[in-house]
Formats: structure tokens, C-alpha cells, sequence
């Protein structure tokens, strides 16, 4: 079959949760047979890896994106206007609708595949005189998030998230009912979405939408475990730091939890990776001379990974699967994380990671794993049985081959599996 994937970020390099997510999905389908025509929102640093997602692609066409301040107004005060979310009207732009409508008006085009929410809209209306199925690759239950930020953001801010988590949730469960087909990443997520259809029909229809649930993925023979410096007390954090919920998290875990870990042991250090650091992680890592050291976003992580004892999640908001765990289990990595950071992943606490909410907690845990190398190496072990047995791509991502093969069928062509 032929597909147009619908991207909100180029899939390569995959170096951020939902480009781990597309990335393993376009391989999927590349491998599985399927033409892929990939229109992606591209940002000028993704430029050089065309070439590297075109090997995997009948066509790619990049769309030009750049983000501001003075766009973000002027998408919220058309939010505003319009009603529609104010994360779908800033990737509302002219020219990856041009592109769409050239597309299926040139191409034929069996399947609209959008991958995160704000891709739906170039989806709608179809203009066509065939229309495509529709699926809608939801990476998390986006209402979900802006309600969870909206409940610890302060006073004067609250008022605003908790309009746009409702303009989400309306906008989400439109996506859900229109659309032939939605995948979730979670259970959790996949609840979530059911209730915002439910919230956007208002009782007016019966809810049909079919959900199916698809984990975020990894590639286990890649992400092989990794053989860390014994007696190493450094601690490591990562993410894409100008991502809200991963800021807050790491801010939580700064402020609250690594002074109670310093008190219990003076020689614990912390590594923070990622992308846009803010300006108050630099002015803790000065302040806690040398303790704390912030890097920037790096392109190898298995350095810093040998260097270091464990690595915490700390997530408060979030929605969908945590990437970062999921990588970690795969590299044999101990972690160490919230209730909201295992939502939606099949581990067991004290078995696969532990898990901690409090501040006085989770520094409790951290101390213990740093001062116990042997709970180091069992965790280290199951969390990678783990990654082999239900995250790797090519095994947890077969129930999207029987969706596919499904729709081949009823439009009478033939699938392909993988081999």
C-alpha cells in the first residue's frame, strides 16, 4: 500500500521520544513492504539527515518550520478566535496544507497516516475521490498533560492551561471519532482518548472509535547493555529540556531531591543531558561546584551511561510512554522514577526499577542504589529481559501489521510482512 506519513519532526536522528517512536514506526512499514510518502515539518539542524530517512521513503517532502515567541502570540490570540487549540494552530501552516492537497490529488494514496496530534488537521477535510483510511498515531493523550501542568502551574497561569486542556480535549476526541483508526501508546492513553471523544460528543452519538494499543519501541540489538564504571557514584538524568513536563521534572528532582541525596552521601553527582537546558539548571550546576554538571544535548550516550551508577525519571506531568525508560532497560541501565513515569510500561517496581513520588522517597531509593551494587546488577538484568521480551520494535509492533493487512484487504491489495 501507499502511505503518506504525516510528521510533526523529522524521524532522524533518533534522539527524542517521539522521533524514537516514528523512526522505529517508518522502518516498520518500510520493511514491511509498504511505499511511504513522509511529509515532515523539518527545523534547520534536521537538514543534513534527509538523506538517511529518504533511504527508508518512496518520496520525502520537508516543510520548513520555525518557532518564535511573536508566533506563539499570534497562534494563541488565533486560538482565541478560532477555538481550536492553540498546539494545533501554530503547526497550522499554508504550505504543508498545499503540499497535502497536491499529494493526494497527484498521488493515490491508500492510507493518511498522522503521527501526533497537530498532523490530524492536514488529514481533514479529504478532498479526494477516493477517501483514504485515516489513522491517527496518537503518541499521548495530549489533553492529559496540559491537565496535569495545569494543576501545579501558578495561580496567575492556571486559568490558561486549563482552557487549553479543554480546547485539547475537544479538538483530541474530534480526531478520535473522525478518523478510521487510533493508535495509543498506553492503556492509560488509550482510556484517556475514549473520554475525550466522549467529551466531544456530549452524548450526541454512540462512541465508535477503534483504538488499539501499540508501546513505544526500541531496537534491542542496537541499545545493548552497557558495562558501567564499578563504584561509580554519579547519577543521570535526561531529556528534551525545553519540553515542559521534562524540565519540571528535572527542576523537581534538582531542587528537592538531590540535596536530601547529598545529605545522605556528600559524593553523589549529577549528570543532566539534553537539548536547551534552562538558565537555572546552569546556575544550580555553578552552585553546587562541580556536583552537577549540565552538558547540552550530546550525540552518544553511552559515555555518559558507563560513567554513571543509575538514571532517574522524575516525571510530575506527562502523558504517553516515557522513551527514556524504555532505552534504559534496553541498555541495562538501573532507574529510578514516579508512579506517572512507569504509567502505561509493563515493570515491576522493586523487579524491573523502583519507584518513588516523594521527595524524601525517591532520594531514599536513589542513596539505596548507589550504595548497593548488587541491586544495581539485578535490576540491570530484568530490566533488559524486559526491553527484549516486549519493547523491541520488531516484535511489539506485529498487531500494526495486522491493522494494515486489514485494510489491504478490504481495499483488495495484498500485505506484506515483514521478513
Amino acid at each position: 500500500m501507499r502511505i503518506l506519513l504525516l510528521t510533526q519532526v523529522l524521524p532522524y536522528p533518533p534522539d527524542a521520544g517521539p522521533k524514537v517512536k516514528t523512526w522505529h514506526l517508518l522502518r516498520y512499514l518500510n520493511r514491511s513492504g509498504h511505499r511511504v510518502i513522509l511529509a515532515s515539518f523539518v527545523r534547520p539542524d534536521e537538514l543534513p539527515y534527509i538523506d538517511t530517512v529518504r533511504q527508508f521513503c518512496e518520496e520525502v517532502y520537508p516543510v520548513p518550520i520555525r518557532r518564535s515567541r511573536w508566533v506563539d502570540l499570534i497562534s494563541w490570540m488565533r486560538s482565541n478566535v478560532t477555538g481550536r487549540p492553540f498546539l494545533v494552530e501554530r503547526d497550522d501552516l499554508p504550505k504543508m496544507r498545499q503540499l497535502v492537497e497536491q499529494l493526494l490529488s497527484t498521488r493515490q494514496i491508500d492510507v493518511i497516516h498522522a503521527d501526533q496530534l497537530t498532523m490530524t488537521q492536514f488529514g481533514l477535510p479529504y478532498k479526494g475521490a477516493v477517501k483514504p483510511y485515516l489513522v491517527f498515531d496518537a503518541h499521548n493523550a495530549v489533553w492529559t498533560i496540559i491537565d496535569r501542568m495545569a494543576q501545579s502551574a501558578r495561580w496567575f497561569l492556571r486559568p490558561a492551561a486549563c482552557l487549553e486542556s479543554k480546547r485539547i480535549k475537544r479538538y483530541e476526541g474530534k480526531m478520535v471519532h473522525t478518523f478510521d483508526h487510533t493508535l495509543a501508546v498506553t492503556e492509560p492513553d488509550s482510556q484517556a482518548l475514549y473520554e475525550a471523544e466522549e467529551f466531544y460528543l456530549s452524548g450526541k452519538q454512540p462512541v465508535k472509535a477503534r483504538i488499539t494499543t501499540i508501546p513505544i519501541t526500541v531496537d534491542t540489538t542496537v541499545q545493548t547493555p552497557i558495562e558501567r564504571v564499578a563504584g561509580s557514584q554519579n547519577i543521570v538524568t535526561l531529556g528534551t529540556l525545553h519540553y515542559p513536563p521534562n524540565a519540571d521534572g528535572i527542576r523537581w528532582f534538582l531542587n528537592e531531591v538531590y540535596p536530601l541525596v547529598l545529605q545522605a552521601n556528600p559524593h553523589a553527582t549529577l549528570t543532566i543531558i539534553g537539548k536547551n537546558p534552562p538558565q537555572d539548571f546552569l546556575e544550580a550546576a555553578e552552585r553546587h561546584s562541580g556536583r552537577v554538571k549540565v552538558t547540552g544535548y550530546v550525540p552518544d550516550l553511552v559515555p555518559h551511561f558507563k560513567k554513571a551508577a543509575l538514571m532517574v525519571v522524575p516525571v510530575r506531568a506527562g502523558g504517553g510512554m516515557r522513551v527514556r525508560i524504555l532505552e534504559a532497560f534496553s541498555w541495562g541501565m538501573p532507574v529510578v522514577t514516579t508512579t506517572i513515569g512507569v504509567e502505561g510500561i509493563s515493570a515491576v517496581a522493586g523487579q524491573d526499577l523502583l519507584v518513588e513520588d516523594t521527595p524524601e522517597g525517591f532520594a531514599a531509593a536513589v542513596v539505596r542504589l548507589l550504595r548497593d551494587p548488587q541491586l544495581q546488577s539485578n535490576l540491570s538484568l530484568q530490566c533488559r529481559k524486559l526491553a527484549e521480551e516486549k519493547y523491541d520494535w520488531m516484535r511489539a509492533l506485529s498487531p500494526l501489521g495486522k491493522i494494515y493487512q486489514e485494510v489491504a484487504q478490504n481495499s483488495g491489495e495484498m500485505d506484506l510482512q515483514p521478513a
